[in-house]
This record gives C-alpha cells, sequence and structure tokens, in this order.
C-alpha cells in the first residue's frame, strides 16, 4: 500500500484531530475522507484552483426505449412526413413551430419556453456509423462512446473522472445516478458514482436475513468507517483491508452528505407528480446544497412505442417538458442557472414510416436537447431527408460523440480526444 504523510503540522492540527491516535504516515485515502468529514465544503474550496475543473455541472437525462424523435421535433414543412405517417402525424395546427420547416411535439410546451428565452438547443440528426438497432447494443455504445464494432471497458464519464478531471477523486459524491443502478457510463478505472433512489434510504442498514446479529453487524461497520488500526497502517498492509475501509468510509461521507443536504433545502418550485420530476428535484436539493458532484444521471423509460403510440408518447413528452420545466426554474431560483448544462438523449430513434400497430419500430437518427443558463439556443444542424433513406431510417449527420467533445472541452474543462479515443467536431451549443 503506498502511504502518504500529512504535509504540514498545520494540515495535521487542522485535519487530523480524527487521526489523533494514529502515526504521521497514513494510506492517502484516509486523508481525503476524513477531511471531508471534517469538512464537507474542501471539495467546492478545491474546485477553483489553478489546474482544477470548475463548479460547472452535467446533467444527464436518457429516454430510454428508443424516443420518436419524428414525433418529438416534427418537419411539418415536408409533405413526406404526412405521406408515411398518415395515422401517426401531428396536424400542423397543433404544433410548436420553431421556425419555418419544424415544430415541437404539442406536449413540450414548457420545454418551447426555454427555447424561446433562447436557452435550448435542438440538435438534429444525431447518432453513429453503422448503426445498431438492440436497446443493449446501442445504449452500451452511447454509454461507452464506442464505434458500433468495438467494445469498450470503461463509460465516456468514467474515463472523464480517470484521465482530464484532476482533484475529483477526493470527492465521493463527483457522479451520482438517481435509481437503483449505476449507468454504463459511469464504470471507470476509479469507481467515482454512486447510486440512490432516496436520501433517507442511502445508509448502511443491517442485513434483514437475521444469519449475523445486527449489533455484531453495526460493530464491524463501525470498525471499518473509523479506518484501519495504527498496525494496519504499515506499508505491508493488506490490499483488501484498504478497499474495505476506503468503500465503507467513502459511503459513510456521501451518505452522510447527502442525507444532510437533502433535509435542508427545500424548493418552492411546484414539481409535476412523475417519476422522472421525482429524480430531477432530489438532484436540484443536491446541487443547491454544493456537494461538488460534477454529473448527475437521471432516466425516463417507457419511449418503446411499438404499439398505440399516440396517446403514451404525448404522455411521455408531457412529463419530460414539465419535468425538465421545473427543474430549471428551481436551479434558477437558486442562482444556479449559469452552472448546469442539462443533456437529453435516448438510444436511438424510430423508423420514418409507421407500423400496422400504431406505433413505430427502432430506427437510428434522432434530435438531442441541451438547455442551461451558457447554452446558446437555437437549432444545430439540418432535418434529415424523409426521402433518402438508410434501410427505412433517418440518415445521421451529426456524430453523438461530437456532443460529448463539446460538453467535455467546453463546459467540462477536459480534454476530449483522451476520453473518446480520438478527435471530434465540436459545435456552438455552448
Amino acid at each position: 500500500m503506498k502511504a502518504r504523510h500529512l504535509q504540514t503540522r498545520r494540515e495535521f492540527l487542522q485535519k487530523g484531530l480524527t487521526l489523533a491516535a494514529v502515526t504521521f504516515t497514513v494510506p492517502s485515502f484516509i486523508t481525503r475522507t476524513v477531511f471531508a468529514l471534517n469538512n464537507p465544503l474542501d471539495a467546492r474550496a478545491t474546485a477553483s484552483m489553478p489546474g482544477r475543473p470548475d463548479d460547472h455541472i452535467l446533467v444527464i437525462v436518457q429516454l430510454g426505449g428508443g424516443n420518436d424523435g419524428l414525433n418529438t421535433v416534427v418537419p411539418y414543412a415536408h409533405d413526406e412526413y404526412y405521406r408515411r405517417r398518415p395515422n401517426l402525424n401531428i396536424a400542423k395546427g397543433e404544433l410548436l413551430r420553431v421556425n419555418d420547416e419544424i415544430a415541437l411535439h404539442p406536449s413540450l410546451k414548457n420545454l418551447k419556453a426555454i427555447h424561446d428565452e433562447g436557452r435550448l438547443a435542438i440538435l438534429q440528426g444525431v447518432g453513429y456509423p453503422n448503426p445498431n438497432r438492440s436497446h443493449f447494443r446501442s445504449m452500451e455504445i452511447w454509454q461507452t462512446a464506442s464505434d458500433s464494432d468495438k467494445f469498450e471497458k470503461y463509460g465516456w464519464v468514467g474515463r472523464y473522472f480517470d484521465n482530464q478531471c484532476p482533484g475529483c477523486a477526493e470527492n465521493a459524491s463527483g457522479a451520482v445516478s438517481i435509481g437503483g443502478w449505476i449507468p454504463e457510463s459511469f464504470r471507470a478505472k476509479t469507481p467515482m458514482g454512486i447510486a440512490l433512489q432516496d436520501p433517507e434510504s442511502f445508509q448502511w442498514n443491517p442485513s434483514p436475513t437475521g444469519v449475523v446479529p445486527a449489533k455484531s453487524e453495526n460493530q464491524l461497520y463501525q470498525q471499518l468507517h473509523r479506518g484501519p488500526s495504527v498496525a494496519s497502517m504499515a506499508q505491508d498492509a493488506p490490499a483488501n483491508l484498504d478497499f474495505l475501509c476506503r468503500t465503507a468510509l467513502n459511503a459513510q461521507v456521501s451518505s452522510d452528505k447527502i442525507r444532510e443536504v437533502a433535509k435542508k433545502y427545500r424548493s418552492t418550485i411546484e414539481y409535476p407528480n412523475n417519476y422522472l420530476a421525482t429524480s430531477l428535484k432530489l438532484v436540484a436539493q443536491m446541487i443547491a446544497g454544493n456537494l461538488g458532484t460534477k454529473v448527475f444521471y437521471v432516466s425516463h423509460a417507457g419511449y418503446d412505442t411499438h404499439a398505440n403510440q399516440r396517446g403514451d408518447h404525448q404522455r411521455l413528452l408531457a412529463e419530460f417538458a414539465d419535468s425538465a420545466h421545473a427543474f430549471y426554474r428551481d436551479i434558477q431560483k437558486q442562482g444556479n442557472t449559469e452552472r448546469v448544462v442539462v443533456m437529453c438523449f435516448s438510444e436511438f430513434g424510430r423508423r420514418v414510416e409507421e407500423n400496422a400497430s400504431g406505433g413505430t419500430d427502432h430506427g437510428s437518427a434522432a434530435p438531442m436537447f441541451v438547455l442551461g443558463g451558457k447554452v446558446k439556443g437555437g437549432v444545430y444542424g439540418a432535418h434529415p431527408s424523409l426521402k433518402e433513406l438508410d434501410r427505412g431510417d433517418l440518415k445521421f449527420h451529426t456524430d453523438f460523440r461530437s456532443v460529448y467533445a463539446t460538453l467535455l472541452e467546453n463546459w467540462m474543462g477536459g480534454k476530449s480526444a483522451p476520453v473518446l479515443g480520438r478527435e471530434f467536431k465540436k459545435l456552438a451549443f455552448v
């Protein structure tokens, strides 16, 4: 185990009270965690130091299942749209016009309000070469930013933390996923991501099986999160003890900080009553609490609309727009609008032709949305042709990794090539 000497007597006196019973040589992760326990705002204080990333935050919203982009951003000026979708088309009189060619679905009126303020970017024709129409594989491609014929071990967000985010390892909650799972995009050499569904349940609880008495489990856990003993801090301490203690300490710090923040901040913005809104409200709480989290991830499922699409899609888009609008107004009221960018994506779009079941099948290219106080709103890229298709699908013209590259370099303060494997053209939305 690599040891670290406390740098100065002042550091020890200011930060090391928790370590008073140990020697001056301790593993580095313990000093980092103890600093966080003594002062959770340390991560914020270091965020603006030279060479460190600033306090910009990225919120990723996944529309799970393959959103029908053609009925989300509607090319109403193209007759071919109405010819190919005789039953699923949206009447021109119902649409929310963006320009002389495209309009938003009528359920997106609250998203249109952000557009009208100049803070919503509509990115058209986004996809990747040789698209895969499998939910699992296409999502894997988006999450890892890989080529369609290659497989990456780590996610694009994880690679950002590994390579382009100095100091991020000091914050146990640098990336937070709302829900019961860690997205593949968070996978990294040095795992940073945590997942939670609600702050109160985000803490350690004894096993419900009763095989081991709860009192004994509590004692063991308390020993772990207090850190290893003096003897175990020797150079030859076993690596698994380092891992266990680090995991327990980081979990303790993260859960304590998040529950404290959630109790302190109470939004006055009225959120809709749906899962996405609840998730975004929690994100707003954590942003208000200045946890130092760089990336949040939330998901909104149900977009695999093979049958009876009209009603379901209308409901889903309304939930998305209303939730995003409430979140935007919340961070606006906090004074954090210019710190936050929201990126919305889905693993693929739908086919141009409607099917016989009143729905649409898996496609490829689709629009993305990016919104925030620093976003340069507008329409980016032309709408793909509805006549020149790729096996019945819209042809992409903007690689999704160009969107990632833009966010990595122009928003997250990193270099995109080490994360994405090569250079991609940057866009001008931020």
